[in-house]
C-alpha cells in the first residue's frame, strides 16, 4: 500500500450528515424545510439497509496476492572479522550485501473466467535490489494458485497476472467511474493486513482528486472507505457491483485508514490492462517539461485566476516543448483546448495524448497570451524519467544512476571508488553549471576509496584527468589504463564542486 503522509485537520459534521446517511430527522435545520425540500435531498430508499447480497456475489472473485522475493539488504559489520573465529557467525565481515528472502501482500480481482488477475503494479515488483521469485493468488475459499506476469506498468501502477484452472473462474467487470458523483455509495474488498477477505463501506469523496504527485496518472477517486495496508490492488466498487476503481493508496498522518484513500479510475485503468493482456505497448504523450502547480502567491504575483494553469520551471532541450519554443517562466493554460487545473493537470493532459499529435498550447509569456503548436513525443519509461532528472542529494542507496548508463567497462569504479556519467545540459542545469560545462558528474562514491577520503561527493564533475578532457566513461577509462600501463600509482583529475572554481586533486588507484 502506498501511503502519502501529512498532518490533516477534520472539520466533524453533526445532525445535518445523519440525516443523509439514515433518511431520519435532524433537528431544527431539517424542520425548516418542508417535505418537497426533504424528499428532493434525500434519497427515498435511504442508505442501503445491507450490503451482504452484493458482497455475497463479488467476494469470491476478489484474491488475495502474496509474492516470494529475494532482496538484498546492507550487510552488518563482523566483530570477529580478521580472527580464527571469523565465518563462524554467518560471514558478512565486509559489510559487503547479503541476501535475504521476503514476502509481500496484496490484493487483486479476477476480471475473466479464464483467470486474467489485476493488481497494482507495486504489489508483484521487488523495492530497489529485489527480485520477486513467485506469486502466488490465494481464492477466497483458500484455494492457491501459482501466478503467471503478464504485464506491468509503473507509471499507472497497474499488472496483470494469469492464473489457470479446469474450470471457470468468477469474475468481476469494469464499470463507468466517468458516471461516478461525488456521495454514491462505494464498498472496498480486499485483504488488509493480510487478514482475508475483508468489506469496508463509503462514499465518493472527489471524483479527480490529484494529490500534487504530478505524476502521468495523479488523477484518482477518493474515498472514504477504509483502505489499508494489503488493500492494494483490491476493487472499489459501486452499488451495481462494477468495479470503479482500484485501491491504490491512503493520505495519512499515522499510517493507518483516516478515510482519504485513493483509487485508480476504471476510465483509466480498463484500457491500460486490456493493452497489457494483449502485449500492446503503452505509448503515453510527452513535452519534456518541469512544471510548478498555481499556488495563491504565484497566482497573485502573475495576475492570473487561483487554481488555473502551472508555470514552467524548466524545459529540457531537444525534447517537444524545446522545439514549440516553451520557455522557463512559460505559464501554461490550456493544452489541446482542456483547461490546466489540480483537476486536470498538464502531465494528465499530455499523457493521455497519442504521440505524434500536433496540439496547441495556450500560454502566458510577460503578461502577454500567445498559443504554441507543439508535437507531442512519446513518454520515456519510469527508469528513463529518473535519469533525466539528477537530484546530487539523493542517498547513495536510492541512486537511480547507481548501476551508471551501460557504458564503460566499470574500470572507473574499481579503480577510483567513482562512479561517473556524461555531463548533459540537462544534469548541468539541475547542478548550476553552464549548459556548455563538458565532462563527468560523479553519481557515487565509495567512501572506503582515496576518492572517498579526498572529499569526493556526489554531483561533482570531473573536468580532465592526467589533463586529458574526459567527455565520457570511455575517456576516463582510457586514462586509468594509461596511467597502470606506465605504473603511476595515482591520476591527476580536475574537479569542480558546486559553487567552487575547478581544482586539481590525485586519487590513488586501487
Amino acid at each position: 500500500m502506498r501511503y502519502a503522509y501529512g498532518v490533516t485537520s477534520a472539520l466533524l459534521l453533526g445532525g445535518a450528515a445523519l440525516s443523509l446517511a439514515t433518511g431520519l430527522p435532524a433537528g431544527a435545520q431539517v424542520a425548516q424545510n418542508d417535505a418537497s425540500q426533504m424528499n428532493a435531498v434525500v434519497p427515498r430508499a435511504g442508505a442501503p439497509a445491507s450490503f451482504a447480497d452484493l458482497t455475497q456475489q463479488l467476494q469470491p472473485a476478489v484474491v488475495n496476492i502474496s509474492t516470494r522475493q529475494k532482496v538484498q539488504v546492507a550487510g552488518g559489520g563482523n566483530p570477529f572479522a580478521g580472527t580464527p573465529f571469523e565465518g563462524l557467525f554467518g560471514g558478512g565481515g565486509n559489510g559487503a550485501p547479503q541476501t535475504r528472502e521476503a514476502q509481500s501482500l496484496g490484493s487483486g480481482f479476477i476480471i475473466s473466467a479464464d483467470g486474467y488477475v489485476v493488481t497494482n503494479n507495486h504489489v508483484v515488483t521487488a523495492d530497489g535490489r529485489g527480485q520477486v521469485e513467485s506469486i502466488t493468488v490465494t481464492m477466497p475459499d483458500g484455494t492457491e494458485y501459482p501466478a503467471k506476469l503478464v504485464g506491468k506498468d509503473a507509471q499507472s501502477d497497474l499488472a496483470v497476472l494469469k492464473i489457470n484452472a479446469a474450470k471457470p473462474f468468477p469474475f468481476v467487470k469494469f464499470g463507468d467511474s466517468r458516471s461516478a458523483r461525488v456521495g454514491d455509495w462505494v464498498i472496498a474488498i480486499g485483504n488488509p493486513f493480510g487478514l482475508g477477505g475483508t468489506v469496508t463501506s463509503g462514499i465518493v469523496s472527489a471524483v479527480t482528486r490529484s494529490t500534487g504527485s504530478g505524476t502521468a496518472y495523479d488523477r484518482y477517486i477518493q474515498t472514504d472507505a477504509s483502505i489499508n495496508r494489503g488493500n492494494s490492488g483490491g476493487p472499489m466498487f459501486d452499488m451495481k457491483g462494477q468495479v470503479i476503481g482500484i485501491n491504490n493508496a491512503i493520505f495519512s498522518p499515522t499510517g493507518g485508514s483516516v478515510g482519504i484513500g485513493f483509487a485508480i479510475p476504471a476510465e483509466t485503468a480498463a484500457p491500460i490492462v486490456d493493452k497489457l493482456i494483449k502485449g500492446v505497448a503503452i505509448e503515453r504523450g510527452y513535452l519534456g517539461v518541469q512544471i510548478q502547480p498555481m499556488s495563491e502567491d504565484l497566482a497573485d504575483s502573475l495576475g492570473l485566476a487561483h487554481n488555473r494553469g502551472e508555470l514552467v520551471q524548466s524545459v529540457q532541450p531537444g525534447q517537444p516543448a524545446a522545439t514549440a519554443g516553451i520557455q522557463p517562466g512559460d505559464v501554461v493554460l490550456k493544452v489541446d483546448g482542456k483547461d490546466v487545473s489540480p483537476e486536470q493537470t498538464l502531465s494528465y493532459i499530455v499523457a493521455n495524448t497519442a504521440p505524434g499529435k500536433r496540439i496547441p498550447i495556450e500560454i502566458m509569456r510577460q503578461g502577454k497570451r500567445m498559443t504554441i503548436t507543439a508535437t507531442v513525443g512519446k513518454r520515456p519509461s519510469e527508469e528513463e524519467m529518473a535519469k533525466q532528472t539528477f537530484n546530487p542529494n539523493t542517498p547513495q542507496q536510492d541512486d537511480p544512476y547507481q548501476q551508471g548508463q551501460g557504458q564503460g567497462e566499470g574500470l572507473a569504479e574499481k579503480a577510483l571508488g567513482l562512479s561517473v556519467l556524461p555531463l548533459t545540459a540537462q544534469i548541468a542545469g539541475q547542478l548550476g553549471v553552464p549548459a556548455t560545462t563538458r565532462g563527468l558528474v560523479v553519481s557515487r562514491v565509495d567512501p572506503s576509496s582515496d576518492a572517498g577520503a579526498r572529499g569526493f561527493t556526489r554531483g561533482d564533475i570531473i573536468l580532465s584527468a592526467n589533463y586529458r578532457d574526459v567527455l565520457t566513461v570511455a575517456d576516463l577509462e582510457a586514462t586509468i589504463r594509461a596511467a597502470k600501463t606506465e605504473n603511476r600509482a595515482a591520476v591527476l583529475l580536475r574537479v569542480q564542486k558546486r559553487g567552487q572554481p575547478a581544482i586539481y586533486l590525485p586519487v590513488r588507484l586501487r
